[in-house]
């Protein structure tokens, strides 16, 4: 894949360049895939406008048969171009083909979930006594900011703009330079779509941060929907202030994977593999840290280290890769300077780190790790590390796994194995998470929130509660 052209943003309905140029380059191998325009301070504030401008005027904010539509157009092109999304994906996000599917298969049913949600009105009405009528509205709050991160582009798009669409928003949308090409082929889709009016859906890649803060900062921006990590969340809620601006955060993650004695362990041990190794780590939800009782420790403790020493590390797009590389040199270089600096006295499990293989020397590989760890004030079970590395912790009761998995100051989401019914339904009651499976894992469906507890984030995505994030409510009372 290497685009000739360099990626363009999407603004008021026409492609546009900018003065200063950046270079997308495969995580596989250092290669050029194909250059992008980085957005300037100006076309960010004329994207506002337009957005602004057709929020005001266009009927898209009270046509609901439109919406409906252009949601479903989206929906069958994305799908149409799978092949190609799933390719780009690997070559330029690294994650491998299955992976890349996996994103992609999440997308068009999201489009559809929120097509028909456009059609269900949210008001009420209802005469409350003689001569007096009450009627709720449910309107688009106004112009949506969304932020995408470069882990999963399409589907995490996805997920935040199609239910501001939905509401009757319109939207301008960063997207992260690490996947612009794969960002502008994707917009090129939405773009095609027959019956999207220019300036409801304003797309530009960033390398750096001028752009989402205007999106944070600018008061004509009514809600910001964010995909990051904790400390830039917590820095954006500070600058929105001033705004008063609605917001819905997925932030950072620290998922415990729970394995009680009792769990089935030829299906827990391949599914917290999954977790620790899916995008290379690079995931809010990934199987960061792992608890597991006493009784069953040592084994499990042994399937795991067989099973990650043979996680075979390769290029996306290649044949045989079980994981892909990091995102980049630089992303690497920090999972690098993070363990260094929180490993400790903690045991090496798996030592993970960068492969052998001379033909893999110039990507961003990283080979899974897993570090056993007894005290949970350890950096390693503290600090989301965003790579293929997990903690192995060990608990004797109920009680202590709950108290051991609550210990940080995430929570996005958790997974128990077990047998036994009512304690799964126990410990998922009892942990601070957004998101509990009980057997399984990253099991996500379009109709039901997920989000997270104390710093993991604000708000819900998916379901109903997404389109609320982008809606206002106003009373009308009629006294006849």
């Amino acid at each position: 894949m290497k685009s000739q052209a360099p990626a363009r943003h999407y603004i008021g309905g026409e492609w546009v360049a900018s003065d200063t140029t950046g270079v997308s380059c495969s995580p596989a191998d250092g290669e050029p895939l194909g250059t992008y325009y980085e957005v300037d301070e100006a076309q960010v504030r004329e994207a506002i406008r337009i957005a602004k401008h057709t929020f005001a005027t266009h009927a898209w904010r009270t046509d609901r048969q439109l919406r409906a539509r252009v949601l479903n157009e989206m929906a069958d092109r994305i799908e149409a171009a799978t092949d190609e999304l799933a390719l780009m994906l690997a070559r330029e996000n690294g994650k491998i083909l299955p992976e890349a599917y996996f994103e992609l298969s999440l997308t068009p049913s999201k489009l559809r979930y929120y097509a028909a949600q456009a059609l269900t009105s949210s008001g009420r009405g209802d005469r409350v006594r003689p001569g007096v009528y009450s009627t709720l509205l449910a309107e688009p709050i106004g112009v949506a900011g969304v932020i995408v991160p470069w882990n999963s582009p399409v589907v995490l798009a996805v997920r935040s703009f199609a239910p501001a669409l939905a509401a009757g928003c319109t939207v301008v949308m960063k997207m992260a330079a690490q996947t612009a090409l794969v960002n502008t082929r994707f917009t090129e889709l939405l773009a095609d779509c027959p019956s999207l009016p220019a300036g409801v859906l304003n797309v530009f890649n960033e390398s750096g941060s001028v752009g989402a803060k205007l999106l944070v900062g600018s008061p004509d921006v009514a809600a910001l929907s964010y995909t990051g990590s904790t400390t830039v969340g917590r820095q954006i809620m500070t600058d929105a202030g001033t705004t008063l601006k609605r917001l819905s955060l997925e932030l950072g993650g620290k998922t415990p994977m729970i394995v009680f004695e009792d769990a089935n362990l030829d299906a827990a041990v391949p599914t917290i593999v999954a977790g620790i190794t899916t995008f290379a780590g690079q995931f809010c939800m990934a199987g960061s840290r792992v608890l597991v009782h006493e009784q069953v420790a040592e084994e499990v403790k042994a399937r795991l280290a067989e099973a990650l020493g043979q996680v075979r590390v390769g290029p996306g797009d290649a044949e045989g890769s079980q994981m892909g590389p990091l995102v980049d040199v630089a992303g690497r270089q920090r999972l690098e300077d993070l363990i260094a600096a929180s490993c400790g006295d903690a045991e090496v499990i798996v030592p993970g780190g960068r492969p052998d293989d001379e033909s893999l020397a110039r990507g961003a590989y990283y080979r899974p790790a897993l570090y056993g760890v007894s005290d949970t004030d350890s950096p390693l079970v503290q600090r989301e590390l965003f790579g293929p590395v997990a903690t192995f912790e060990t608990f004797g009761t109920e009680e202590e796994a709950v108290r051991k998995a609550n210990a940080t100051e995430y929570g996005l989401a958790a997974s128990v194995w077990t047998a036994d019914g009512a304690r799964g339904l126990r410990v998922a009651d009892a942990l601070d998470a957004g998101t509990v499976w009980t057997n399984g894992w990253a099991v996500v469906l379009d109709q039901f929130e997920e989000g997270g507890y104390k710093q993991s984030g604000l708000g819900r995505l998916n379901g109903t509660r997404a389109l609320e994030e982008f809606q206002e409510y106003k009373h009308i009372v009629q006294v006849v």
